[in-house]
Order: structure tokens, then sequence, then C-alpha cells
């Protein structure tokens, strides 16, 4: 009997170790940036026609289901984007523009211009993500956004509005898929 205890009580410590996942995707309850902590707070799938194309995972210092908040936040945070599709960079980024474009007027698009160019040089170096690469967008408040591909850091982006223009991809009033928002908020609605 108590062998059968320690069994159950093992199962569900190691259920609760990594209880989420998505799509086959198992993202970490917790990652680290800088010395700074940042717990999961949500992660769901980004598909399109019924392909699944990315799980994407957002990390926050804590617990967060206020998109505006989120978005409004100048901490460090992380957008993890686990790829379950072969994408170019055409592709990658025509996607990236399009959902910045849906949530900016003109004039913030013009704002963005620079960082869009440096985004898209950093995908020119990478060239193609392929299924089961790993993209890392890390901001740090008064550095930027860092972005890496498989733990290889490819480049910098300045500019706390351009990692705001990023959030609003997957959390904006018009985000790019509106069941991967509330999962990025948490599972709520």
């Amino acid at each position: 009997m108590r062998k059968i205890l320690f069994l159950i009580c093992g199962l569900l410590v190691s259920w609760n170790v990594n209880a989420m996942e998505v799509a086959g995707v198992k993202p970490a309850d917790s990652v680290t940036l800088g010395n700074q902590v940042l717990i999961l707070n949500g992660a769901g799938l980004r598909s399109k026609f019924f392909f699944k194309i990315y799980v994407a995972a957002l990390y926050l210092p804590e617990k967060q289901t206020s998109a505006d908040a989120i978005i409004t936040a100048d901490e460090p945070q992380r957008i993890a984007l686990y790829m379950l599709r072969d994408l170019g960079e055409k592709r990658f980024m025509d996607a990236f523009i399009e959902a910045i474009e849906a949530n900016h007027s003109k004039a913030e698009m013009a704002m963005l211009h620079d960082q869009l160019k440096q985004m898209s040089d950093i995908f020119h170096l990478v060239e193609e993500v392929h299924s089961g690469d790993l993209i890392v967008m890390d901001y740090v408040p008064g550095t930027g956004t860092q972005i890496s591909v498989n733990g290889v850091t490819y480049g910098t982006i300045e500019g706390e509005m351009f990692h705001h223009a990023l959030l609003k991809i997957w959390i904006g009033t018009h985000a790019v898929q509106a069941d991967l928002k509330a999962e990025l908020l948490g599972g709520t609605k």
C-alpha cells in the first residue's frame, strides 16, 4: 500500500513540474532572463487554414490577465515561438508585418520603420526556420528586444515601442488569433 501511495505522489509531482502541454510542446514553467525569473503566463497554438504553425509562450515577472497591462509594462518579458512548420524568411516576415500593421496606424508604422527593417535583416540572416526550432524574443528594459533562434543571438532591436508592437501581434486589439490571445493571457477571454 505504501509503495502505491509513493507511486501516486511521484506521478502527481512529476505532472505538476511541467503541467502545460500545447500541440506536443511543453514550455518551461519559468525561465531566467538576466537575473530575473519569469514565469509562464500562458501558451497556445497558432494555426492558419488547419496548419499548425507554432506554439507561442509568454513569460512575465508575475501572472497577468490584462493585455493592456502587459503591453504597457516596461519590465523583462519573453515571447517564445516553438516552430511546428518550416517557414522561409519572406513568409515569416510578411506575417509579422501584417500582424503589426493590423494593430498600428500608418503614422505608428512609420515610427517603427527602422526597427522593422532591423528585424527583417535579422530574419534574413536566419533565412529559414524549421519545425522544432525555438525563436526567443527577450525584452530587457533600456536595452531592447534580443532575438535568438535555437540559442544563437542574431541581434537586439532597441526601443520599448518595438517590443509593444510585437506583443500586439498576439495580445493586441487585433491579435492574430483570438483563442491564442486568450491562452497567452492565462486562459481568459
